[in-house]
């Protein structure tokens, strides 16, 4: 048996944020079969699951072997997964004084660290569980004329400031006019499985007062999900590309499917990392019995 666990992550509720499924692999048969945890993945249906697997010959700080799935494949990079499976082992396995744990994943080893909450809150943090993710910094570059030709067509006509590419797995990001486009946007999911690289993030400035930054919402159908309802990952380019118009290196974004999420996000210029913080919700547990 396996246990599992479904976390909201970037919520402090339940049934907001971006659900993830955690399971905590015992047996290294399992942690190197792909097609099983494909299957998993498949089965729990959402944007995505991940397998940890304690790795024994870390040192003094926990560590575990982490992998993504999406109900359609495996990724290499994902912020809600990372921030689902660390509530989950602070929460559940690892000792109370452990503060740090880090993970070993396609993407290099990546650190999860209990911090106190955001002072953009307002809140004392008393009783809450804040994390930090340090993730890697990724770039963008401009998309080509027929990329972009393509991208107004997928976005139903909406006011589109400027249009470029990450440099990983190619996400169209798409800057729109104003946060209330970015929020009431229908796009053509069919175009969008026709564009190129993985998925179309669309993104605006915040309303003035709201105490966001930027919004967000990201469309990828080529990875089993219409609409990822929070996603991490995307403001690794998000983050440096808001830093750089707003002349910000701490910003607040918000996530703005029909689930919502809040992210408060660090620029490390110099190490090109991003720091990305919010809260999480554990609102199931199991064991899978396949």
């Amino acid at each position: 048996m396996v246990q599992y666990a479904v976390v909201d992550a970037f919520a402090a509720e339940p049934f907001k944020g971006n659900p993830a499924a955690v399971c905590l692999l015992e047996d290294a048969a399992k942690a190197a079969d792909e097609r099983w945890m494909q299957s998993v993945a498949a089965e729990f249906n959402l944007s995505e699951t991940a397998f940890l697997f304690r790795d024994s010959s870390a040192g003094a700080t926990p560590r575990f072997q982490l992998r993504w799935f999406t109900p359609a494949a495996e990724v290499e990079l994902c912020g809600h997964a990372t921030l689902a499976s660390a509530h989950f082992l602070f929460t559940s396995i690892l000792a109370e004084h452990d503060a740090v744990v880090e993970f070993a994943t396609k993407s290099g080893i990546l650190a999860a660290k209990k911090v106190p909450a955001p002072e953009s809150t307002g809140v004392s943090g008393e009783g809450k569980l804040f994390i930090e993710l340090d993730f890697p910094m990724i770039d963008l570059y401009e998309c080509d004329n027929a990329e972009l030709l393509t991208i107004l067509k997928t976005l139903n006509g909406a006011s589109v400031v400027s249009v470029h590419k990450s440099a990983t797995v190619g996400d169209l990001i798409v800057e729109l006019s104003s946060a209330k486009e970015v929020a009431d946007i229908i796009p053509d999911i069919n175009e969008i499985k026709k564009c190129s690289g993985g998925g179309v993030v669309v993104t605006g400035p915040a309303p003035a007062g709201s105490g966001y930054d930027f919004f967000t919402r990201f469309f990828c159908p080529k990875f089993g999900i219409d609409e990822d309802p929070v996603c991490g990952s995307v403001h690794c380019v998000l983050a440096p590309y808001w830093g750089g118009k707003l002349k910000k290196q701490k910003l607040t974004a918000f996530q703005a499917s029909p689930r919502s999420g809040i992210l408060y996000l660090q620029l490390e210029a110099a190490s090109r990392r991003v720091r990305i913080q919010g809260e999480a919700v554990t609102v199931m547990t199991g064991t899978l019995l396949a």
